[in-house]
């Protein structure tokens, strides 16, 4: 790579074409959200969170931010900022990762992997070190809350707009409108 902004657009055009629904924010290229589902055989499958992702100036020798946009419940994720601890990817960045790294590797392991003695929600980090099953069951909660497709502006995987509606969709609740001749 000759520059870190053509490392950064590379990257970019990666992740955008891989199977992760990315939102430009602004013209530039250093900030944008990325639809994130929670991985399976955790207890944040079936959520989908927007990330805020900001990429630095130093972008790939210096690893981006990523932030929750929407809340989740986890010892390693800050409940009002939904900031990152960033030891989390700081520690183990290289310029030899990617965007797609971050959203196939880094993040799917903090969600499967907490690291309950370096909290920035230090409920969460209590709660799972006091009482495991309690732990999944708030994520869980806040999974079904704050993290579905709609809350993040997606449709469900399971529905498109261009499926057959059933007779159920059809039904437009004017059950209580007065019936009458039609006018022809």
């Amino acid at each position: 790579m000759s520059s870190p902004s053509k490392r950064r657009e590379m990257d970019l055009m990666k992740l955008m074409m891989s199977d992760y629904k990315v939102e430009m924010i602004n013209d530039g290229m250093q900030e944008f959200y990325v639809h994130f589902h929670g991985p399976a055989e955790s207890p944040y499958h079936g959520g989908v969170w927007k990330l805020r992702v900001e990429l630095p100036d130093a972008y790939p020798y210096k690893s981006p931010s990523i932030g929750f946009v929407n809340k989740i419940y986890h010892p390693n994720v800050d409940e009002m900022s939904g900031s990152v601890c960033l030891d989390v990817i700081n520690q183990t960045w290289s310029p030899m990762f990617d965007l797609v790294n971050v959203f196939e590797v880094f993040l799917p392991q903090l969600l499967l992997y907490p690291n309950a003695s370096d909290p920035l929600n230090g409920e969460a980090a209590a709660l799972m070190m006091r009482d495991k099953s309690s732990y999944e069951q708030r994520v869980k909660e806040y999974c079904e809350k704050y993290a579905k497709a709609e809350d993040v502006g997606a449709l469900p995987e399971d529905k498109s707009s261009d499926e057959e509606l059933s007779e159920d969709d059809y039904d437009s609740g004017d059950d209580d409108m007065a019936v009458g001749p039609v006018d022809p």
